[in-house]
């Protein structure tokens, strides 16, 4: 199937500066979710301006649906693009309600009504049509400006941080209800986010960006068990860095140019373990139906593991090979 987003050889610089968006080659598929995760001035939401035609390329190329909308001689303007956006802080216009919200930029007033109609109860909220934007709470505006931007029927749905605005239990909530408003429409949507976790809740495909390039890109569970480095597989859950010396107590033998990590989960407690070691609990805390526990495996070496069981006293602590996380030493 040929990808509905296809970007090559993009940048965005400003002035001077190294770029901001760096990417060589990055592709999302048509009705697919894709979820750019990254650290605040990793270039997420620069990359978003650039797809939907708010800002500028320095160089390379953007086409949507098999169409070059960005490249040396071709730049479609943004209302051109077909590419809806839900921005961060919604972008509501407070002195229209509910309805004018949504058919704001719809053209027949006739075809107006019935993709209103049609759009409130989408997203559920056929009974606020003549409320206005501060009579709804924070999850009922996001819903409007989700209901907003896929009005006009758009190819590419753009969300920028989707859910930054929400305490936990509503996000968990809104997740879901964003998650099955995508997928009833069928549109391709691209969201960027700082928090893993609502990429895995909802994207197909997921990638992380940093400092401008696309350093990984997967499903969850591929980017889980084949981080490309640290940083990568600290996203998808607490790993405990193991230093040469550490894993000498172990019995493992290290190479050098490598680092090597391991989930706290994947720690093994009084079980047989090909690499393993005596170890003194010196805390062990109930955190999230497990318990998190710092074990001192020598004088001077500390693991921090996660298990099901209160732990105390001395254990025996280890772990599999196939456990281990390695990767090339990035700091060289």
């Amino acid at each position: 199937m040929a990808p509905y987003l296809h970007l090559t050889q993009l940048t965005k610089s400003f002035g001077k500066d190294s770029s901001v968006v760096d990417i060589d080659l990055l592709s999302i598929k048509k009705g697919q979710i894709a979820g750019v995760v990254g650290e605040s001035g990793s270039g997420k939401t620069t990359l978003m301006r650039l797809i939907a035609g708010l800002e500028t390329p320095s160089s390379g190329t953007i086409s949507l649906n098999g169409k070059m909308v960005n490249d040396t001689k071709v730049f479609t303007a943004p209302d051109k693009r077909n590419v809806g956006l839900v921005f961060q802080d919604y972008a509501l216009f407070p002195h229209l309600t509910v309805k004018e919200n949504i058919g704001y930029g719809l053209s027949s007033k006739k075809a107006t009504g019935d993709r209103v109609k049609e759009m409130l109860g989408l997203v559920g909220l056929q009974d606020y049509e003549v409320r206005y934007p501060h009579q709804l709470s924070g999850g009922q505006q996001q819903r409007v400006a989700i209901a907003r931007a896929l009005a006009p029927n758009p190819e590419l749905l753009i969300l920028d941080e989707p859910f930054s605005n929400l305490d936990t239990s509503l996000k968990l909530q809104l997740r879901n209800d964003v998650f099955s408003i995508i997928k009833k429409t069928g549109v391709t949507a691209l969201f960027v986010t700082h928090d893993v976790e609502d990429a895995i809740a909802i994207a197909d495909k997921i990638v992380v960006l940093t400092n401008g390039k696309v350093i990984q890109e997967g499903t969850a569970k591929e980017i889980y068990l084949s981080p490309v480095n640290m940083y990568v597989a600290g996203l998808f859950g607490t790993v405990t860095e193991l230093s040469e010396s550490t894993l000498k107590y172990f019995g493992y033998s290290s190479k050098k140019g490598k680092r090597y990590a391991l989930r706290q989960r994947d720690f093994l407690v009084d079980k047989n373990a090909k690499f393993i070691s005596n170890g003194t609990v010196i805390k062990s805390a109930f955190k999230e139906g497990r318990y998190a526990s710092t074990i001192e495996v020598s004088g001077d070496v500390l693991v921090n593991c996660i298990t099901k069981r209160k732990l105390h006293g001395t254990i025996k602590i280890g772990f599999k090979r196939k456990s281990l996380l390695r990767f090339k030493d990035d700091r060289m």
